[in-house]
């Protein structure tokens, strides 16, 4: 007499990583937040060096805005809002996953829990790593041919373009890992949403309120400070340097991840 036996399931790195690949793709909000994030990219982008050409053309003295805008910053405008929808679908990886109750059956399937976050991290923040660099070499190549007769024309030949566009990428890219970390540290779509707009966008203008030694001190370690710096062609003592700026924002990053992972690792689901 025989019994018949299944063979035991064995949980990989990869196979959680096709798990999570197969995951993001299935959901609706993936295409549309990532679409968001691109047309807010290219378009705001265009629209800046658009409206820098016109003036340029039109005679009159240039807004301070645009006193000694580049080809570069023009093409870049749209970084800040194509931040917030990579770091919306971010968050949405992790914590829709908790309001859902889906969680649940990922973590049956993956018991070891950790692997999940680095999963999520992983595959997420390659997406989005994607469709920053994609994006912003898009901008430039369009934007830079907009401006190409005015004082702001560069190309890709001169010196830190091409630095400064591949670290707007992979700010991007951050950026994604940053709103899965707050998605699982959190377990809260409004939670992490909220503390990602607070984060990005409320905190520094409320740091221009304390005195200016105190901002001097504290302004450039702030994470969208901090992320800027890695893009920026120019540089000046109340700034980081790329380098400085992409060390303390993976900083920043390494903290949300450690919390995510200390939280997922001790409490339930």
């Amino acid at each position: 007499m025989s019994t018949l036996t299944t063979p035991a399931y064995r949980v990989t790195g990869l196979r959680v990583l096709r798990s999570e690949w197969t995951k993001l793709w299935s959901l609706r909000s993936t295409w549309i937040t990532l679409g968001l994030g691109l047309v807010f990219l290219v378009a705001f982008g265009l629209i800046s060096a658009a409206r820098y050409e016109s003036s340029v053309g039109s005679g009159q003295p240039l807004d301070e805005d645009f006193a000694n805008a580049t080809a570069l910053s023009l093409s870049l405008f749209g970084t800040n809002f194509a931040q917030l929808a990579l770091g919306v679908l971010g968050v949405l990886v992790t914590a829709g996953e908790y309001s859902t109750g889906m969680i649940r059956s990922t973590l049956t399937g993956v018991p070891r829990r950790l692997p999940v976050l680095w999963s999520k991290s992983a595959v997420y923040g390659a997406v989005a790593l994607l469709a920053g660099v994609t994006g912003v070499f898009v901008a430039f190549a369009i934007g830079s041919g907009i401006v190409a007769a005015t004082p702001a024309a560069m190309t890709l030949s001169h010196a830190g373009v091409v630095r400064s566009l591949l670290g707007a990428g992979l700010y991007l890219g951050l950026i994604g890992v940053l709103g899965v970390a707050l998605g699982a540290l959190l377990r809260s779509v409004a939670g992490g949403i909220s503390v990602l707009v607070a984060v990005l966008m409320l905190i520094p203008g409320l740091i221009s309120l304390l005195p200016a030694s105190w901002q001097d001190d504290i302004s450039p370690y702030l994470p969208s400070n901090a992320g800027q710096s890695m893009f920026a062609l120019t540089h000046d003592a109340t700034s980081l340097s790329p380098t400085a700026g992409l060390l303390v924002f993976l900083g920043w990053t390494v903290l949300l991840l450690g919390g995510a992972a200390y939280r997922l690792a001790r409490s339930d689901a």
